[in-house]
Protein backbone atom coordinates (compact mmCIF):
# COMPACT_ATOMS: atom_id res chain seq x y z
CA UNK A 1 0.00 0.00 0.00
CA UNK A 2 1.39 3.36 -0.94
CA UNK A 3 2.53 6.13 2.26
CA UNK A 4 -0.15 8.61 2.66
CA UNK A 5 0.11 11.53 4.92
CA UNK A 6 -1.23 11.21 8.44
CA UNK A 7 -1.57 14.84 8.85
CA UNK A 8 -3.21 15.59 5.47
CA UNK A 9 -6.01 13.79 3.52
CA UNK A 10 -5.63 11.75 0.72
CA UNK A 11 -3.32 10.13 -1.76
CA UNK A 12 -1.73 13.06 -3.77
CA UNK A 13 -0.71 12.14 -7.70
CA UNK A 14 2.46 13.83 -7.02
CA UNK A 15 3.06 10.43 -4.31
CA UNK A 16 2.64 8.27 -6.87
CA UNK A 17 5.45 9.75 -9.34
CA UNK A 18 7.77 9.45 -6.58
CA UNK A 19 7.75 5.75 -5.96
CA UNK A 20 11.55 5.76 -4.62
CA UNK A 21 10.92 8.84 -1.62
CA UNK A 22 13.79 8.22 0.71
CA UNK A 23 13.38 8.02 4.37
CA UNK A 24 15.35 9.92 6.52
CA UNK A 25 16.29 8.77 10.21
CA UNK A 26 14.27 10.01 13.43
CA UNK A 27 16.76 12.24 15.83
CA UNK A 28 17.56 9.79 18.65
CA UNK A 29 20.19 11.61 21.26
CA UNK A 30 21.19 14.89 22.28
CA UNK A 31 22.99 17.00 19.26
CA UNK A 32 25.13 20.29 19.54
CA UNK A 33 25.37 22.53 15.90
CA UNK A 34 25.70 25.81 13.93
CA UNK A 35 22.13 26.31 13.07
CA UNK A 36 18.67 24.38 13.84
CA UNK A 37 15.59 23.94 11.36
CA UNK A 38 12.42 23.34 12.42
CA UNK A 39 10.19 22.57 9.43
CA UNK A 40 11.24 20.12 6.11
CA UNK A 41 9.52 22.09 3.93
CA UNK A 42 10.95 24.24 1.02
CA UNK A 43 12.12 27.02 3.23
CA UNK A 44 13.65 24.59 5.71
CA UNK A 45 15.31 22.17 2.95
CA UNK A 46 16.49 25.62 1.10
CA UNK A 47 18.45 26.72 4.09
CA UNK A 48 19.64 23.33 4.81
CA UNK A 49 21.29 23.22 2.03
CA UNK A 50 22.63 26.60 0.91
CA UNK A 51 23.92 26.64 4.73
CA UNK A 52 25.74 23.00 4.34
CA UNK A 53 26.72 24.29 1.03
CA UNK A 54 28.73 27.39 2.91
CA UNK A 55 29.84 25.30 5.57
CA UNK A 56 27.76 25.54 8.45
CA UNK A 57 27.00 22.85 10.23
CA UNK A 58 23.23 22.21 10.65
CA UNK A 59 20.17 20.02 11.45
CA UNK A 60 16.77 19.76 9.97
CA UNK A 61 13.93 18.40 11.77
CA UNK A 62 10.45 17.76 10.46
CA UNK A 63 7.56 16.34 12.37
CA UNK A 64 6.36 13.43 9.79
CA UNK A 65 7.93 12.96 6.41
CA UNK A 66 9.46 15.34 3.74
CA UNK A 67 6.49 16.67 1.42
CA UNK A 68 3.77 15.84 3.88
CA UNK A 69 2.81 19.37 4.41
CA UNK A 70 2.29 22.08 1.28
CA UNK A 71 5.90 21.85 -0.19
CA UNK A 72 5.08 18.41 -1.67
CA UNK A 73 1.29 18.85 -2.19
CA UNK A 74 0.38 22.05 -3.47
CA UNK A 75 -0.68 23.43 -7.14
CA UNK A 76 2.99 23.29 -8.40
CA UNK A 77 2.54 26.62 -9.80
CA UNK A 78 5.82 29.28 -9.99
CA UNK A 79 3.28 32.61 -10.16
CA UNK A 80 5.56 35.90 -11.50
CA UNK A 81 6.49 38.85 -8.24
CA UNK A 82 4.71 38.73 -5.20
CA UNK A 83 1.18 37.40 -4.33
CA UNK A 84 -0.10 40.63 -4.81
CA UNK A 85 0.64 42.47 -7.77
CA UNK A 86 3.06 44.54 -8.61
CA UNK A 87 0.97 47.64 -8.99
CA UNK A 88 -0.72 46.70 -5.90
CA UNK A 89 2.10 46.69 -3.94
CA UNK A 90 2.95 50.19 -4.81
CA UNK A 91 0.31 51.53 -4.26
CA UNK A 92 0.91 50.84 -0.35
CA UNK A 93 4.95 51.01 -0.34
CA UNK A 94 5.92 53.44 -2.98
CA UNK A 95 8.00 52.72 -6.54
CA UNK A 96 11.32 51.78 -4.93
CA UNK A 97 9.93 49.13 -2.67
CA UNK A 98 7.81 47.96 -4.62
CA UNK A 99 10.51 47.49 -7.28
CA UNK A 100 13.10 45.72 -5.21
CA UNK A 101 10.67 43.17 -4.19
CA UNK A 102 9.65 42.49 -7.64
CA UNK A 103 12.62 42.42 -8.92
CA UNK A 104 13.57 40.11 -5.73
CA UNK A 105 10.93 37.66 -6.77
CA UNK A 106 11.99 37.78 -10.09
CA UNK A 107 15.81 36.40 -9.17
CA UNK A 108 13.84 33.47 -6.63
CA UNK A 109 12.32 32.41 -9.91
CA UNK A 110 15.72 32.61 -11.59
CA UNK A 111 17.18 31.03 -8.38
CA UNK A 112 15.14 27.81 -8.62
CA UNK A 113 15.71 26.98 -12.41
CA UNK A 114 19.70 27.77 -11.91
CA UNK A 115 19.70 25.33 -8.41
CA UNK A 116 18.08 22.56 -10.09
CA UNK A 117 19.59 22.71 -12.76
CA UNK A 118 22.63 22.38 -11.17
CA UNK A 119 22.00 19.93 -9.19
CA UNK A 120 20.21 17.48 -11.66
CA UNK A 121 17.01 17.87 -10.26
CA UNK A 122 13.97 16.95 -12.66
CA UNK A 123 10.98 18.91 -11.26
CA UNK A 124 9.03 18.73 -14.62
CA UNK A 125 8.94 22.33 -15.42
CA UNK A 126 6.62 23.69 -18.57
CA UNK A 127 6.44 27.37 -19.57
CA UNK A 128 3.48 28.91 -19.39
CA UNK A 129 0.72 30.99 -16.90
CA UNK A 130 -2.54 32.04 -17.48
CA UNK A 131 -4.58 34.51 -14.68
CA UNK A 132 -8.00 34.54 -16.04
CA UNK A 133 -11.62 36.90 -14.97
CA UNK A 134 -14.23 34.96 -13.75
CA UNK A 135 -16.48 38.94 -13.83
CA UNK A 136 -16.49 41.19 -16.67
CA UNK A 137 -15.69 43.75 -14.12
CA UNK A 138 -12.45 42.71 -13.75
CA UNK A 139 -11.42 42.33 -17.14
CA UNK A 140 -9.97 46.16 -17.64
CA UNK A 141 -7.88 45.44 -14.64
CA UNK A 142 -6.07 42.69 -16.16
CA UNK A 143 -5.88 44.63 -19.15
CA UNK A 144 -3.93 47.12 -17.19
CA UNK A 145 -1.73 45.30 -15.19
CA UNK A 146 -0.29 43.48 -18.62
CA UNK A 147 0.74 46.99 -19.90
CA UNK A 148 2.12 48.09 -16.30
CA UNK A 149 4.51 44.92 -15.94
CA UNK A 150 5.94 45.78 -18.83
CA UNK A 151 5.93 50.21 -19.38
CA UNK A 152 6.58 50.34 -15.63
CA UNK A 153 8.35 47.48 -13.76
CA UNK A 154 10.17 45.96 -17.10
CA UNK A 155 8.63 43.09 -16.73
CA UNK A 156 7.75 42.40 -20.78
CA UNK A 157 6.30 38.47 -20.82
CA UNK A 158 2.77 39.42 -19.56
CA UNK A 159 0.26 39.52 -22.46
CA UNK A 160 -3.40 40.52 -22.04
CA UNK A 161 -5.88 38.30 -23.96
CA UNK A 162 -9.39 39.13 -24.83
CA UNK A 163 -12.52 36.96 -23.97
CA UNK A 164 -11.97 35.02 -27.01
CA UNK A 165 -8.31 34.12 -26.81
CA UNK A 166 -8.98 32.94 -23.38
CA UNK A 167 -11.34 30.35 -24.46
CA UNK A 168 -9.07 29.38 -27.08
CA UNK A 169 -6.16 28.84 -24.95
CA UNK A 170 -8.15 27.30 -21.76
CA UNK A 171 -10.78 25.38 -23.84
CA UNK A 172 -13.75 27.10 -22.09
CA UNK A 173 -15.88 29.83 -22.58
CA UNK A 174 -16.63 31.18 -19.00
CA UNK A 175 -14.34 33.37 -18.35
CA UNK A 176 -14.40 36.62 -19.36
CA UNK A 177 -10.37 37.69 -20.43
CA UNK A 178 -7.12 37.63 -18.54
CA UNK A 179 -2.96 37.60 -19.28
CA UNK A 180 -0.86 35.21 -20.34
CA UNK A 181 2.91 34.69 -18.89
CA UNK A 182 5.46 33.16 -20.82
CA UNK A 183 7.84 33.95 -18.24
CA UNK A 184 6.77 31.63 -15.63
CA UNK A 185 5.42 28.19 -15.36
CA UNK A 186 4.70 25.19 -13.35
CA UNK A 187 6.31 22.14 -11.55
CA UNK A 188 5.75 18.40 -9.91
CA UNK A 189 6.02 19.74 -6.24
CA UNK A 190 7.30 16.85 -4.47
CA UNK A 191 9.89 16.17 -7.19
CA UNK A 192 11.29 18.66 -6.55
CA UNK A 193 11.42 18.82 -2.41
CA UNK A 194 12.92 15.31 -2.68
CA UNK A 195 15.63 16.50 -4.93
CA UNK A 196 16.49 19.47 -2.20
CA UNK A 197 16.33 17.37 0.31
CA UNK A 198 18.93 14.85 -1.59
CA UNK A 199 21.22 18.06 -1.97
CA UNK A 200 21.34 19.02 0.96
CA UNK A 201 21.80 15.23 2.86
CA UNK A 202 24.50 15.27 -0.06
CA UNK A 203 25.82 18.61 1.22
CA UNK A 204 25.98 17.59 4.57
CA UNK A 205 23.11 18.37 6.48
CA UNK A 206 22.17 16.61 8.94
CA UNK A 207 17.99 15.74 8.14
CA UNK A 208 15.52 14.32 10.67
CA UNK A 209 11.83 12.75 9.92
CA UNK A 210 9.64 12.35 12.29
CA UNK A 211 11.37 14.40 14.52
CA UNK A 212 8.73 17.28 16.15
CA UNK A 213 9.55 19.95 18.15
CA UNK A 214 7.84 20.08 21.52
CA UNK A 215 9.67 23.67 22.51
CA UNK A 216 11.80 26.42 21.59
CA UNK A 217 13.69 28.45 23.51
CA UNK A 218 16.31 30.88 23.21
CA UNK A 219 18.65 32.46 26.49
CA UNK A 220 22.41 33.63 27.04
CA UNK A 221 23.49 33.15 23.36
CA UNK A 222 22.13 29.79 22.81
CA UNK A 223 19.43 28.06 21.10
CA UNK A 224 17.61 24.98 22.55
CA UNK A 225 15.02 22.95 20.92
CA UNK A 226 13.11 20.03 22.83
CA UNK A 227 12.31 16.82 21.01
CA UNK A 228 10.74 13.85 22.20
CA UNK A 229 14.37 11.54 22.30
CA UNK A 230 16.65 14.70 22.44
CA UNK A 231 17.90 18.07 22.66
CA UNK A 232 19.66 20.08 19.67
CA UNK A 233 21.57 22.87 20.90
CA UNK A 234 22.51 25.80 18.56
CA UNK A 235 23.84 29.47 17.36
CA UNK A 236 20.71 29.93 15.66
CA UNK A 237 17.49 28.82 14.39
CA UNK A 238 15.05 28.68 11.75
CA UNK A 239 11.19 28.24 12.23
CA UNK A 240 9.75 27.09 8.97
CA UNK A 241 6.97 25.20 9.56
CA UNK A 242 4.35 27.84 8.07
CA UNK A 243 1.02 26.14 7.96
CA UNK A 244 1.78 23.37 10.40
CA UNK A 245 3.74 25.04 13.68
CA UNK A 246 0.66 24.58 15.74
CA UNK A 247 1.48 26.42 19.20
CA UNK A 248 5.05 26.04 19.29
CA UNK A 249 5.88 29.99 18.66
CA UNK A 250 3.10 32.37 19.73
CA UNK A 251 4.18 35.18 17.40
CA UNK A 252 3.82 32.83 14.27
CA UNK A 253 0.94 31.53 15.24
CA UNK A 254 -0.61 34.55 15.52
CA UNK A 255 0.24 36.29 12.18
CA UNK A 256 0.46 32.99 9.91
CA UNK A 257 -3.29 30.56 9.17
CA UNK A 258 -3.91 27.57 7.93
CA UNK A 259 -6.61 27.08 5.68
CA UNK A 260 -7.50 23.98 3.62
CA UNK A 261 -6.31 23.53 0.45
CA UNK A 262 -7.98 20.60 -1.95
CA UNK A 263 -6.68 19.36 -5.48
CA UNK A 264 -8.16 16.53 -7.65
CA UNK A 265 -6.72 14.88 -10.27
CA UNK A 266 -8.28 12.94 -13.41
CA UNK A 267 -7.43 9.69 -15.54
CA UNK A 268 -5.49 11.11 -18.26
CA UNK A 269 -7.66 12.81 -21.00
CA UNK A 270 -7.53 12.13 -24.27
CA UNK A 271 -4.63 13.42 -26.67
CA UNK A 272 -7.55 15.64 -28.53
CA UNK A 273 -9.03 17.20 -25.64
CA UNK A 274 -9.72 21.08 -25.98
CA UNK A 275 -8.19 21.11 -21.99
CA UNK A 276 -5.34 23.75 -22.05
CA UNK A 277 -3.90 23.56 -25.54
CA UNK A 278 -0.65 25.43 -24.64
CA UNK A 279 -0.24 23.67 -21.28
CA UNK A 280 -0.29 26.77 -19.11
CA UNK A 281 -1.09 26.73 -15.69
CA UNK A 282 -4.22 28.44 -14.71
CA UNK A 283 -5.54 30.74 -11.82
CA UNK A 284 -8.63 32.98 -11.90
CA UNK A 285 -9.57 35.97 -10.22
CA UNK A 286 -11.77 34.70 -7.58
CA UNK A 287 -10.69 35.35 -4.08
CA UNK A 288 -11.15 31.60 -3.12
CA UNK A 289 -9.21 31.22 -5.93
CA UNK A 290 -9.24 27.66 -8.47
CA UNK A 291 -6.21 26.94 -9.90
CA UNK A 292 -5.51 24.16 -12.45
CA UNK A 293 -3.00 22.40 -15.18
CA UNK A 294 -2.63 19.52 -17.13
CA UNK A 295 0.37 16.91 -15.86
CA UNK A 296 2.75 15.43 -18.16
CA UNK A 297 0.38 11.95 -18.67
CA UNK A 298 -2.48 14.64 -19.70
CA UNK A 299 -4.28 14.43 -16.48
CA UNK A 300 -6.23 18.34 -15.52
CA UNK A 301 -4.86 18.99 -11.85
CA UNK A 302 -7.85 20.98 -10.53
CA UNK A 303 -7.36 22.88 -7.04
CA UNK A 304 -9.66 25.06 -5.07
CA UNK A 305 -9.55 25.91 -1.65
CA UNK A 306 -13.28 26.11 -0.19
CA UNK A 307 -12.65 24.30 2.79
CA UNK A 308 -14.90 21.52 2.87
CA UNK A 309 -15.79 18.93 6.29
CA UNK A 310 -13.27 15.90 4.71
CA UNK A 311 -14.01 13.26 6.68
CA UNK A 312 -13.31 11.32 3.84
CA UNK A 313 -11.05 12.00 0.75
CA UNK A 314 -13.93 10.64 -1.43
CA UNK A 315 -15.68 14.08 -0.77
CA UNK A 316 -12.67 16.05 -2.11
CA UNK A 317 -13.85 13.80 -5.34
CA UNK A 318 -17.33 14.66 -5.44
CA UNK A 319 -16.37 18.75 -4.93
CA UNK A 320 -13.62 18.94 -7.24
CA UNK A 321 -15.72 17.32 -9.97
CA UNK A 322 -18.14 19.88 -9.51
CA UNK A 323 -15.68 22.63 -10.06
CA UNK A 324 -14.35 20.88 -13.23
CA UNK A 325 -18.05 20.67 -14.54
CA UNK A 326 -18.66 24.46 -14.14
CA UNK A 327 -15.59 24.89 -16.70
CA UNK A 328 -15.60 21.63 -18.49
CA UNK A 329 -19.36 20.81 -18.61
CA UNK A 330 -18.47 17.84 -20.77
CA UNK A 331 -15.90 16.88 -17.91
CA UNK A 332 -18.65 16.71 -15.81
CA UNK A 333 -18.47 12.71 -15.31
CA UNK A 334 -14.87 12.39 -15.73
CA UNK A 335 -13.05 9.52 -13.05
CA UNK A 336 -11.26 11.66 -10.47
CA UNK A 337 -8.33 9.25 -10.02
CA UNK A 338 -6.35 10.81 -6.99
CA UNK A 339 -8.25 13.45 -4.26
CA UNK A 340 -5.92 15.26 -1.71
CA UNK A 341 -5.81 18.00 0.56
CA UNK A 342 -3.42 20.18 3.01
CA UNK A 343 -2.91 23.39 4.72
CA UNK A 344 -1.78 26.29 3.22
CA UNK A 345 -0.05 28.72 5.38
CA UNK A 346 -1.63 32.47 4.91
CA UNK A 347 -1.31 35.93 6.79
CA UNK A 348 -3.92 38.64 6.95
CA UNK A 349 -2.46 41.14 3.64
CA UNK A 350 -1.68 37.90 1.90
CA UNK A 351 2.23 38.55 1.60
CA UNK A 352 5.06 36.62 3.69
CA UNK A 353 6.05 36.68 7.29
CA UNK A 354 9.21 36.41 8.33
CA UNK A 355 10.49 37.90 12.05
CA UNK A 356 13.02 37.59 14.44
CA UNK A 357 10.41 36.17 16.74
CA UNK A 358 13.33 35.62 19.82
CA UNK A 359 17.02 35.96 19.88
CA UNK A 360 18.84 34.60 17.03
CA UNK A 361 15.50 32.78 16.11
CA UNK A 362 13.70 33.72 12.72
CA UNK A 363 10.46 32.43 11.95
CA UNK A 364 9.52 31.93 8.25
CA UNK A 365 6.06 31.40 6.45
CA UNK A 366 2.80 32.65 5.21
CA UNK A 367 3.62 32.77 1.42
CA UNK A 368 0.09 32.76 0.61
CA UNK A 369 -0.53 30.36 -2.30
CA UNK A 370 2.80 31.79 -3.93
CA UNK A 371 5.29 30.18 -2.19
CA UNK A 372 6.85 27.49 -4.69
CA UNK A 373 9.46 30.04 -5.28
CA UNK A 374 9.45 32.53 -2.87
CA UNK A 375 9.87 29.78 0.16
CA UNK A 376 13.01 28.92 -1.48
CA UNK A 377 14.42 31.60 -2.10
CA UNK A 378 13.61 32.70 2.02
CA UNK A 379 15.65 30.01 2.74
CA UNK A 380 18.42 31.02 0.94
CA UNK A 381 18.03 34.85 1.82
CA UNK A 382 18.09 33.25 5.50
CA UNK A 383 21.22 31.34 4.60
CA UNK A 384 22.80 34.55 3.40
CA UNK A 385 21.56 35.95 6.49
CA UNK A 386 23.70 33.83 8.57
CA UNK A 387 26.75 34.49 6.40
CA UNK A 388 26.19 38.06 7.84
CA UNK A 389 24.29 39.88 5.03
CA UNK A 390 20.22 40.16 6.14
CA UNK A 391 20.04 42.96 3.63
CA UNK A 392 17.91 41.64 1.27
CA UNK A 393 15.89 39.06 3.92
CA UNK A 394 15.37 42.29 5.43
CA UNK A 395 12.48 43.42 2.41
CA UNK A 396 10.51 40.39 3.79
CA UNK A 397 11.10 41.41 7.47
CA UNK A 398 9.86 45.29 6.71
CA UNK A 399 6.44 44.01 5.63
CA UNK A 400 3.56 45.42 7.46
CA UNK A 401 1.45 41.89 8.71
CA UNK A 402 -0.61 42.25 11.32
CA UNK A 403 -1.83 39.50 13.21
CA UNK A 404 -5.30 37.88 12.75
CA UNK A 405 -8.28 39.01 15.37
CA UNK A 406 -9.83 37.05 17.49
CA UNK A 407 -6.52 36.04 19.20
CA UNK A 408 -6.45 31.71 19.49
CA UNK A 409 -9.61 31.41 20.29
CA UNK A 410 -11.91 33.46 17.81
CA UNK A 411 -9.16 33.46 14.88
CA UNK A 412 -10.49 30.19 13.19
CA UNK A 413 -13.75 30.75 13.37
CA UNK A 414 -13.50 34.83 12.30
CA UNK A 415 -11.41 33.66 9.19
CA UNK A 416 -13.51 30.94 8.52
CA UNK A 417 -16.80 33.56 8.12
CA UNK A 418 -14.91 35.58 6.24
CA UNK A 419 -13.91 33.20 3.52
CA UNK A 420 -17.20 31.83 3.31
CA UNK A 421 -18.02 35.67 2.64
CA UNK A 422 -15.66 36.18 0.23
CA UNK A 423 -16.79 32.91 -1.57
CA UNK A 424 -20.18 34.51 -1.82
CA UNK A 425 -18.82 37.48 -3.13
CA UNK A 426 -17.30 34.98 -5.88
CA UNK A 427 -20.47 33.87 -7.05
CA UNK A 428 -22.44 37.32 -7.39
Amino acid sequence: MAYQSPISPGLSWYEDTVPDRPVYPALDGDRRTDVVIIGGGFTGLSAAVHLAKAGTRVILIESHRFGDGASGRNGGQFGTGQRAWAEEMEAEYGFTRAKALFDLAEEAKAHLLEFTAANGIDMDYRVGQMSVAHKPRYVNDYRAHAEIMATRFDYPHITFMDAKETAERLGSTVYYGGTRDTATGHINPLKLLVGIARAAAAAGAELYEQTSASDISSTGGKVVVKTPRGTITADKALIAVNAYGGNLEPQSASHVMPIGSFIGATVPLPADTPVIPGWESVDDSRFVVRYFRKSPDNRLLFGGREIYAVNDPKDIHIHIRKQIAEIYPFLKDVEITHGWGGYVGITMPRKPWVREVMPNVISAGGYSGHGVMLSNFVGKLYAETVGGNRNRLKLFEDLKIPPFPGGRRFRAPLLFLALNWYALRDRI
